[in-house]
């Protein structure tokens, strides 16, 4: 660190070749990327086929990886750049689901989350479960960004939560409808068995598919047949190929 500006009650200089650790200036302008246009927020429309609870527990999880991560950086509250920009983008990824207005989404979901540093207003979508059982939460917002000099322990054995309804890409796959073109014709699933399979190094351009894939961080793409055999022969379907013997 190197700042002649900073003295202490002697009038000496206490800054200067101290360590100090700091977010980037250009880790926030990166992580903001994805979420802006033309420096304005957007919507995420790849997202809008999940659930409300996935989209808020995503754009959570996503947000408070990176507040973790750099808990120890003294300059933390330069996050507040992108908690706007990402929460911005999750409601008007909610809003172009239901089509209706940023205003409402707020209206339906906003509420206060009681954290270690007092009430916070955010968002938050639960999920009845019924017989008894806790319903599922997901929040937007309670994540804290006061420095920190040290760090706790970490939950390496965290509560296992398990649903017993239906899960998520069964649900995609009862809608019967392509996430790619629409089609209802011969729908079935298409899966990777890494994330990182979707960003090989030197591909020129990516295609849609593993755009969409990567974007909503799913193993899993519902798709029609001809869509499916365009995606496992390079954009030329199986059933346009013959076999020369």
């Amino acid at each position: 660190m190197d700042n002649d500006s900073k003295h202490d009650h002697r009038g000496h200089r206490s800054i200067n070749a101290q360590i100090g650790l700091k977010v980037p200036a250009d880790v926030i302008r990166a992580k903001c990327r994805p979420y802006l246009h033309h420096g304005r927020p957007i919507r995420r429309t790849e997202r809008t086929v999940n659930s409300d609870f996935s989209i808020v527990a995503q754009y959570q999880a996503e947000f408070r990886g990176i507040a973790a991560y750099y808990q120890l950086a003294f300059n933390l509250h330069r996050l507040d750049r992108l908690k706007y920009v990402m929460q911005r983008s999750l409601v008007k990824t909610l809003a172009r689901k239901y089509r209706v207005r940023v205003s409402q989404i707020y209206r339906r979901y906003r509420t206060v989350l009681h954290t270690d540093h007092g009430p916070r207003r955010g968002l938050q979508v639960t999920i009845e479960r019924g017989e008894g059982r806790k319903p599922l939460v997901a929040q937007w917002g309670g994540v804290s960004l006061v420095h920190k000099t040290m760090v706790g322990s970490l939950d390496d054995h965290p509560k296992q939560v398990w649903n017993s309804g239906r899960s998520e890409v069964v649900k995609r796959l009862l809608a019967d409808t392509c996430e790619m073109c629409g089609s209802h014709d011969g729908v079935e699933v298409h899966h990777v068995r890494h994330l990182k399979d979707l960003n090989v190094r030197g591909r020129a351009e990516r295609p849609a598919w593993i755009q969409q894939m990567a974007a909503r961080r799913r193993k899993t793409l519902v798709v029609c047949r001809v869509c499916h055999e365009n995606i496992h022969y390079n954009g030329c379907p199986a059933r346009q190929k013959t076999r020369t013997i």
